[in-house]
Parts: C-alpha cells; sequence; structure tokens
C-alpha cells in the first residue's frame, strides 16, 4: 500500500491530531533551537552563552517568549494598522504549512491507527512547498512596507529581491531530483533514495547548490541582508514590537527547520536510517524513523549556527551576484548534464557510454574554470603607470588644482 492510499484512509480525528503533534514538534524545535544555537555560538566563538534560567539556562527561549508577550504593543501612527498586523501572521502560518507534506516517520499505530506522521501526500507536494514558502516573502514585504518607515521598507525590499534571486537558484536544483526519482511527491522520492542511495551522493552538485540556497532563502548568516543591523537598524521589523516580533522570530526558525526539513527529505533518505541500520526502523514500533529524521534536520541546523558562527555578511552586491551568475547557471548546466544521463540509461546503454560521457564533461567544465581564473588573474592585474582602467573613476585628491582662492577647478 502506498503512502497516499494509508493517508486516505485516515479520519478525519486522526488528521486533526497528526496536525496537533506537528505544530507542537515545530513549536517545541524553535524553543530548543534558539537554546541551542546560543549555546554552540557561545562555545565556537569563546564565550559563556545562557546558563542562568533553568538547568544549562533550559527554560532562557521560554523567559525569553513570556517578556515578549508581556512588552507594550506599539503601532507606529504612519502605519497601515491592518496590514501591520496580518503581515507577521501571513510570515508565520506559510511556515507551518510546509510540514503538511513532509513525512516525518514510516508506518506507525497512532491510537490503534496505521498511518504515518505526514497530513497529506500530494503528487506535486515539493512544488506545494516551495509555494507556500515564497508567500512568506510577503509577510516580510508588507511589515517593511506597511511601517510606514524608511529603513524597514529597505529590508522589506532586500528581502523580496534575495528570495526571488534564491529561489529560482533552490527550484533548478530540485530538477535534478525530480528527473532522478520520477516523481514530486515527498514520499515517492524518500522511497526512491531507499531503493537506491540518498541523493546527496548522486546529485551532490544539486545538494551543494540547494544548502546554499536554503541560507539565502532563510535570510540567515552570511545572507542576512534583509536585517542587516549596520545599516537597517533591525530590518524589516524596526518597528514591531510585543508578539508581533515574536511570531517573525518563531517564523525565522520554523522556516529554517522547514527548508532542513525538506532538505532531509530530498537529499538525505527522509526517515530511513542510514545503511546498515535498517533494524532500528523497527523500534518502538516504527516511532524510531522519527528520531533519524530529527538528527538530520539538526544536522542541517548545525550548519546554520557554524556558518552564523563564522562568516562575515557578504556585500549586497556579491550576495546578488553570486545567486544569479554563479548559481542558476550552475544548476542549469548541472540539470542538462543529469537528463542526458537518465536518456542514457533508459535507452539501454552501457555502463562505459556513460562513464565517458560523465568524464568527458567533467574535463569541459575543468577546462572552462581554468581559464576562467586566468581571466580573474588577468583582469586582477595591476596597471601599468600611466594607463587608465576602462571604468571612469574620480580624480586623485593631489591632481587637483587648486585656486588662489582655495575653491576647486
Amino acid at each position: 500500500m502506498s503512502t497516499a492510499e494509508l493517508l486516505g484512509k485516515d479520519p478525519g480525528w486522526i488528521i486533526a491530531v497528526k496536525a496537533l503533534i506537528v505544530f507542537i514538534i515545530c513549536v517545541v524545535a524553535t524553543l530548543m533551537a534558539v537554546w541551542t544555537e546560543r549555546r554552540v555560538l557561545a562555545k565556537m566563538q569563546l564565550r559563556t552563552g545562557p546558563n542562568r534560567v533553568g538547568k544549562f539556562g533550559l527554560l532562557q527561549s521560554l523567559s525569553d517568549g513570556v517578556k515578549l508577550a508581556l512588552k507594550e504593543d506599539i503601532i507606529p501612527a504612519a502605519a497601515d494598522k491592518v496590514v501591520f498586523i496580518l503581515a507577521p501572521i501571513i510570515a508565520t502560518s506559510m511556515c507551518f504549512m510546509a510540514f503538511a507534506v513532509i513525512p516525518m516517520t514510516g508506518v506507525v499505530n497512532l491510537f490503534g491507527h496505521q498511518t504515518a506522521l505526514q497530513l497529506t501526500d500530494l503528487p506535486v507536494g515539493v512544488l506545494y512547498i516551495l509555494a507556500v514558502t515564497s508567500i512568506g516573502v510577503y509577510g516580510v514585504v508588507l511589515a517593511g512596507w506597511s511601517s510606514g518607515s524608511t529603513y524597514p521598507l529597505l529590508g522589506g525590499l532586500r528581502s523580496s529581491a534575495q528570495v526571488i534571486s534564491y529561489e529560482i537558484a533552490m527550484g533548478l536544483s530540485l530538477v535534478a531530483v525530480f528527473i532522478y526519482a520520477g516523481s514530486m511527491s515527498t514520499s515517492a522520492i524518500v522511497d526512491s533514495q531507499h531503493q537506491n542511495i540518498w541523493n546527496a551522493v548522486v546529485l551532490f552538485p544539486s545538494f551543494i547548490i540547494y544548502v546554499i540556497s536554503m541560507v539565502g532563502e532563510t535570510n540567515r548568516a552570511p545572507f542576512d541582508l534583509a536585517e542587516a543591523e549596520g545599516e537597517l537598524v533591525g530590518g524589516f521589523h524596526t518597528e514591531y514590537s510585543s508578539l508581533k516580533f515574536a511570531l517573525f522570530f518563531l517564523a525565522e526558525y520554523v522556516n529554517i527547520i522547514a527548508v532542513s526539513a525538506l532538505a532531509t527529505t530530498l537529499f538525505l533518505g527522509g526517515y530511513h536510517a542510514p545503511p546498515g541500520l535498517g533494524f532500528t526502523e523497527q523500534w518502538l514500533g516504527g516511532w524510531f524513523t522519527f528520531v533519524w529524521f530529527i538528527t538530520k534536520v539538526n544536522l542541517f541546523f548545525f550548519i546554520f549556527m557554524w556558518l552564523r558562527a563564522t562568516l562575515p555578511r557578504l556585500r549586497y552586491d556579491q550576495f546578488m551576484k553570486f545567486g544569479w551568475k554563479v548559481l542558476i547557471p550552475a544548476s542549469l548546466v548541472w540539470i542538462l548534464i543529469v537528463a542526458t544521463i537518465r536518456v542514457l540509461q533508459q535507452e539501454g546503454a552501457s555502463r562505459a557510454v556513460t562513464i565517458a560521457f560523465a568524464g568527458g564533461v567533467a574535463l569541459l567544465l575543468m577546462a572552462i574554470s581554468s581559464l576562467t581564473d586566468r581571466s580573474k588573474k588577468v583582469s586582477g592585474a595591476p596597471l601599468a603607470q600611466g594607463e587608465s582602467p576602462e571604468f571612469p573613476v574620480p580624480s586623485l585628491p593631489h591632481l587637483r588644482s587648486i585656486s588662489v582662492t582655495g575653491g576647486q577647478k
């Protein structure tokens, strides 16, 4: 029985219970993620971290939530009040909706009913996730626009450009997964990896592009340009306080968990155990598969923390150039390669032909990379004395002639 058929037999109360379980998992995971990030960053940067509120500071995230709830709720006089209130709700709700099609366990027994910890299984489940996460950026843009302030507006515009740029690269990185699995259903992609090998190994370039894109998609360091404190004060949520600010805070971490869960589903075999440990999937009546799922999600979340602790923020032009001139072209080339290899396999070509094609492509890419590096070295060479660059530059101060009256000519 397929996952879609299994989920189709769920009564309404089972669906409601599973939705409540997923919501509780996301909220608790957010509280633990905030505490974990603070502790890990403190270790990496030789600091103490939270250690006063509860044992090892475990209640620090909960106390922060209470503090935000009790703060004064201020709405600026120049703000559009309706949109100002709706913006954080839109941003948060879209993040939770992404979990509707993500399989977290295999077949389990829930109150005497055979089901899986997945709300529904759509034939285009991955496209559904991309759609709802794209709508989430409307909350950020509307928050900046409705605040009636310049800096939040700039942060919202930056975020929209950022999400559009890296959403394209992320979508293209998933095309190779669709080609290889032959489906856009999340459960079908997980089953395909269980029968063969993880996509992170077979489609390693797609995996790398997706990981980079998901960091840019979530506005996290070093791509947190929508809320660059040095130039935008606090970014798109500068004018927010109390629970509305807490909703943006919740949306950020739930979005991180969502893209990490999607990466686990598409590239690391989903809830299935690593090779050689498949016998553990029967432990606890099948519920132990949830442990493997959470472990893989935490691996991606650790990457987010590691990047934040070690890398400085990029310049905005570097960030956009990297997305449009590197990630998107690389994704398009990789899609062509994967599609060609799959056609060769379906046409019955021998393994030697497939390996020869892959080797030829690798040599071609190495030659292009070598030529690109050489051109960069030539363009970065210092100019000869008296030679002017191709782009306009202002005249140097010591070359300007000063008039007798002290003014510049």
